[in-house]
C-alpha cells in the first residue's frame, strides 16, 4: 500500500467518522425532542384522567340497597 493510499482511506474513514457523528448528533436531538413530547402527553393524560375521575364520582347515583323482586 503507497503512501497516497493509506491517506486516501485514512480520509475516507475521517469522513466516515464525521458522518457518523453528525447522524448520532442529530437521532439524539430527536430522541430528546420526542422524550419531552411524550413527558408532556403523560402529564396531560394524568390530569384528564383525574379530571374523569372526579366528573364520574359527581354525576354516579347512588344505587339504593333494595331486595330483589323474587324475595
Amino acid at each position: 500500500m503507497t503512501a497516497a493510499e493509506s491517506n486516501e482511506r485514512l480520509t475516507r474513514l475521517e469522513i466516515l467518522v464525521t458522518e457518523q457523528e453528525h447522524t448520532i448528533d442529530e437521532l439524539s436531538g430527536q430522541l430528546a425532542a420526542q422524550w419531552k413530547t411524550i413527558e408532556a402527553m403523560r402529564r396531560k393524560l394524568d390530569a384528564l384522567t383525574d379530571r374523569f375521575l372526579v366528573l364520574e364520582e359527581q354525576s354516579a347515583d347512588d344505587i339504593p340497597v333494595t331486595k330483589p323482586p323474587h324475595y
